[in-house]
């Protein structure tokens, strides 16, 4: 059958209307782009779709063609009916937000502060992110300040509040983050595989869009962005269901983002009970298993972490579930489960917190390590051990903690001074009692008393004759100090006066026993 040639008039219409089709699909776009608070674009992207299949979308760098479907879709929730009252929210990050969008970047609220807005409770600090570069962000705040170089950000000072801006960032892939590790780690005297080995991304500074940044962050509770301006929520990756049910659950496959950066696995454990969530069942059995990866993480970086987990008022909780799951060894290898000592010590650091009193973290490594400097002590002499022994003992126990969690020096000093005091305290001599009266660490060695006193290791009364003393009054307390048995004094033998010779006081012919004494004129004549 012979083709019939089409008529040039009916090409010439199907062209102008496929024309007209996509400058109004165009200007469509357009609108959404400027007005998305107020359009729903999956709405309008169906709609799209049934008129051109093939005609892709691009929003937040993400293609909407004929595969389009919700399920698969990057498009956030829209959630207006939330928990979040405006009034707790920072007046300083909504001026933060309302400049940047001022300047043309978007901008929202995003993190920690956002879930803790929608669990009820008072955020610590409050995080924006934005599109804006921080060389763009510099540009709108001049006094801000560029910090980290992993992660760069922005530190935006608003008068007694820094507000920390990030830009939106993406996941690297493979070539791109795997980077040689710097040196291999070892656990239990065994190889650890380098960081480029395993998975772990050494380097996340590519910039992206929001839908990326979401997607790219460790759980859901934390993808959530709040809009200040318009009071919305929005949700990438139905964190907003995991809220309201309490679970705290990994974006992704946890064993894969586990790998990514072993600290998630502590971070999961902390969130877990400092916010009372309960961890999704596919992350708490990927725990386990990939646990000895925390070898590879720099000290430092742990340290920042072992604060994290322990001085947020549910340190004891943090501790059982790092027991719990086999991963308290791998950052207090010298601590046992079932230390008594260091569990009590714990619950004084969180009831301590609960009183707004102040905490230190020398305080509980001076209690995680105690038995091993104990040990380590019996073996050079016990009570009768010298200052050298129980220095060496000290700086052994201390070295043993540093391979896997760095130990600043001045924490360092604070547990020396800690463990130094407490031989002297049993001494309650009138000399001795006011020199620890005045020491600087006088009070965190009394408070570590006490706890040896719960466990068993004091006399109860010798704890109860130091609380008393700091509770006298100054008259009393001299009183008291009058009547305490003073140091027997040392009767030295009385050295012999060596005599001089008689020549060399008579002036003669200088001896053996009597140097001759040079006058002045022998100094001047000297050369």
């Amino acid at each position: 059958m012979a083709r019939i040639a089409p008529d040039k008039r009916s090409v010439r219409r199907k062209f102008i209307q496929r024309l007209a089709q996509r400058r109004l699909l165009l200007e469509l776009i357009q609108g959404v782009r400027d007005h998305e608070q107020a359009l729903d674009f999956k709405r309008i992207a169906l709609a799209v779709h049934a008129v051109q299949p093939r005609f892709v979308i691009w929003r937040g760098g993400f293609a909407y063609n004929r595969c389009f479907s919700l399920k698969d879709s990057r498009l956030p929730k829209r959630i207006a009916d939330h928990r979040i009252d405006p009034a707790e929210v920072s007046a300083n990050a909504t001026v933060v937000v309302n400049a940047l969008r001022s300047a043309g970047f978007d901008a929202y609220l995003v993190g920690g502060c956002v879930r803790d807005l929608l669990l009820g409770r008072k955020p610590k600090d409050f995080d924006v992110a934005s599109n804006a570069t921080p060389e763009q962000v510099r540009e709108v705040f001049p006094r801000a300040r560029l910090v980290g170089r992993r992660f760069r950000i922005v530190h935006v000072r608003m008068r007694r509040d820094i507000i920390e801006v990030s830009t939106f960032r993406r996941a690297l892939n493979a070539d791109e983050s795997a980077l040689p590790a710097s040196r291999p780690a070892r656990h239990n005297g065994h190889r650890i595989q380098p960081a480029s080995q395993q998975c772990v991304v050494l380097r996340d500074n590519a910039f992206g869009t929001i839908d990326e940044d979401a997607f790219r962050r460790d759980f859901t509770i934390n993808a959530l962005y709040y809009d200040p301006v318009e009071e919305l929520v929005l949700d990438y990756c139905n964190g907003m269901a995991d809220v309201q049910s309490r679970t705290l659950r990994v974006i992704g496959d946890p064993e894969r983002r586990f790998r990514e950066d072993p600290v998630r696995m502590l971070r999961a454990l902390r969130f877990s009970a400092k916010l009372d969530l309960t961890l999704d069942a596919a992350a708490e059995s990927a725990l386990a298993p990939i646990g000895e990866m925390l070898a590879a993480v720099p000290p430092a970086r742990l340290f920042d972490e072992l604060g994290k987990m322990f001085l947020h008022g549910h340190g004891a909780r943090t501790f059982d579930l790092l027991c719990q799951h086999g991963l308290a060894e791998m950052i207090l290898p010298t601590t046992s489960a079932n230390d008594r000592l260091a569990r009590l010590a714990l619950e004084s650091t969180d009831q301590r917190i609960v009183e707004d009193k102040p905490v230190t973290p020398g305080f509980l490594l001076a209690a995680f390590l105690w038995r091993d400097y104990s040990q380590r002590l019996a073996l050079a002499g016990g009570d009768k051990a010298s200052e050298e022994d129980r220095d060496q003992a000290a700086s052994a126990a201390l070295a043993a903690q540093r391979r896997t969690v760095a130990l600043p020096r001045r924490h360092s000093y604070f547990v020396r001074d800690v463990w130094d005091l407490q031989p002297r305290l049993p001494k309650r001599t009138a000399k001795n009692v006011v020199a620890l009266l005045e020491h600087r660490r006088f009070r965190a060695a009394y408070d570590f008393l006490m706890l040896r006193v719960a466990c068993g290791e004091v006399d109860e009364e010798l704890g109860r004759w130091w609380t008393e003393v700091q509770l006298l009054s100054a008259d009393d307390r001299e009183q008291l100090l009058g009547d305490l048995p003073k140091p027997a004094k040392r009767h030295s033998r009385r050295r012999k006066r060596r005599r001089r010779g008689r020549s060399a006081v008579s002036g003669g012919a200088p001896t053996e026993t009597a140097p001759a004494l040079l006058s002045a004129a022998s100094f001047e004549a000297a050369p």
